[in-house]
């Protein structure tokens, strides 16, 4: 059968031992204890390279020697910009591999082995969940500052995605939380059948990570972009923070790595929508 070898250029080179790349052993719950399980470890490949296999799916080569999941499976993508995407995820590590770094690896992973065992359409159900205790629905009754920060900050994403999908959702102080109606659940439910099961694992990821559905599709709609959508899903933090002070170093670091794991979702989610092809001069570029 025809193998297809692309060469990435620049600092992308050519990825090794399944069992030496991710043991068996470890297993996972959840995409995030899914990378963190398996730490750090030292960089034993030199080159990175993907290929197109079976099907068309595309392969990730350690120094010519195929990838596998943790759960032992070929790992593949299903087209080119994620291969790409995951290649260099693996080619930018240095001396040390910091897999709780690989974000779209991990995800990829989660994918593939599945490892809750669930479809689609219990994904959505548990995605949907988060929509009833959504960050930007519950709202403070004092102090003042902050009830106007929230209104300010929050009232316009939630108009947004009220008038885009014509639902209602609305907000509340109440330690309940708004009612949402069935009608609006139904709407979003269908909504979340157009994604496939890569694209859903991506979403899930994402909302997770800012405890929002609302700001989760207001970002991959790119109607917030990765920048506002961590903030505000951080806004009564960084109010206290304001007032009280914080830890700097400990701050920024909550921060980018909440940045980077959101923006690893829906960059995810994105790709995995991708049905083009990338083209060879996008790699050399």
């Amino acid at each position: 059968m025809f193998r297809r070898l692309v060469r990435l250029q620049g600092p992308l080179g050519n990825i090794l031992s399944p069992d030496k790349v991710c043991p068996r052993s470890h297993q996972f719950r959840s995409a995030v204890n899914y990378s963190s399980a398996l730490a750090e470890k030292g960089r034993f490949y030199k080159d990175v390279s993907i290929s197109q296999g079976e099907g068309g799916l595309y392969e990730i080569n350690l120094d010519r020697r195929k990838l596998k999941t943790p759960g032992g499976k070929l790992f593949t993508t299903p087209n080119e910009a994620m291969a790409i995407a995951v290649a260099t995820e693996w080619d930018a590590q240095k001396d040390t591999l910091k897999y709780y770094s690989m974000h779209l690896t991990t995800l990829c992973n989660t994918a593939l082995d599945n490892p809750t065992h669930r479809n689609k359409e219990q994904m959505i159900t548990a995605a949907l969940k988060y929509l009833e205790t959504d960050t930007i629905c519950y709202r403070v009754d004092e102090p003042h500052s902050l009830v106007e920060l929230q209104k300010n900050e929050w009232d316009p994403v939630l108009h947004w995605i009220e008038n885009r999908y014509n639902v209602t959702i609305g907000s509340s102080s109440n330690i309940l939380g708004p009612e949402i109606p069935n009608s609006t659940k139904d709407t979003f439910r269908q909504h979340l059948k157009s994604y496939n099961f890569w694209s859903m694992t991506g979403l899930e990821f994402v909302i997770t990570q800012l405890k929002s559905v609302v700001l989760a599709i207001g970002m991959i709609d790119r109607h917030l972009s990765v920048e506002q959508a961590v903030l505000l899903s951080r806004l009564e933090e960084e109010y206290q923070i304001k007032y009280w002070g914080n830890v700097e170093w400990a701050h920024d670091y909550d921060m980018y790595e909440l940045r980077a794991r959101t923006a690893a979702g829906a960059l995810f989610v994105h790709l995995s929508s991708e049905s083009s092809t990338v083209k060879r001069k996008l790699m050399q570029d």
